[in-house]
């Protein structure tokens, strides 16, 4: 079993539902994954732009908040070689409540449906995928979509307007 590891740290989040939507868009990203993950933990902290920026800041350089940060513990060569049995420390993601919230407002989305969505982005960067390249974006959205799709939320990024 995958241990899931929700904290709120700031933010203007309602953490009783806000708990049950990652539990569920996590349990369904690690479902749609190509590894056998079945020992493992990931951690998801809910935050405000204040605890995000300085984040990213400190690791990437950029003194500014950004709606989700991923911190593998992994590299992508450990995760495809993970077998079945193994423990699969996955890493962290950190979601900034205001820019979400401005950015579900800007999109025309439902907050939780874009928190959602921002949930397995930030899971599948601690599995290995990446949006650099066009080919890897291309593979890395095709498996978001999926997963949404599954959980009956539409293509983020039919409007074309979605920031990662």
């Amino acid at each position: 079993m995958v241990d899931i590891d929700i904290r709120f740290e700031a933010g203007s989040w309602d953490e009783r539902s806000y708990n049950e939507l990652a539990n569920g868009a996590i349990k369904a990203a690690l479902k749609a994954a190509p590894y056998p993950l079945n020992e493992g933990e990931v951690s998801l902290v809910f935050a405000d732009d204040a605890f995000v920026q300085v984040l990213n800041r400190d690791y990437r350089g950029k003194d500014k908040p950004t709606n989700v940060l991923s911190f593998p513990q992994l590299e992508p060569e450990e995760i495809k070689a993970l077998e079945a049995q193994d423990y699969a420390p996955l890493g962290d993601i950190i979601l900034a409540y205001e820019t979400l919230e401005r950015e579900a407002v800007e999109q025309d989305k439902p907050i939780k449906e874009h928190c959602t969505h921002l949930i397995i982005h930030g899971l599948l960067h601690l599995l290995g995928y990446d949006h650099i390249e066009d080919e890897e974006a291309e593979e890395m959205e095709a498996l978001e979509i999926k997963i949404l799709s599954g959980l009956n939320i539409k293509n983020p990024y039919e409007s074309g307007n979605f920031m990662a």
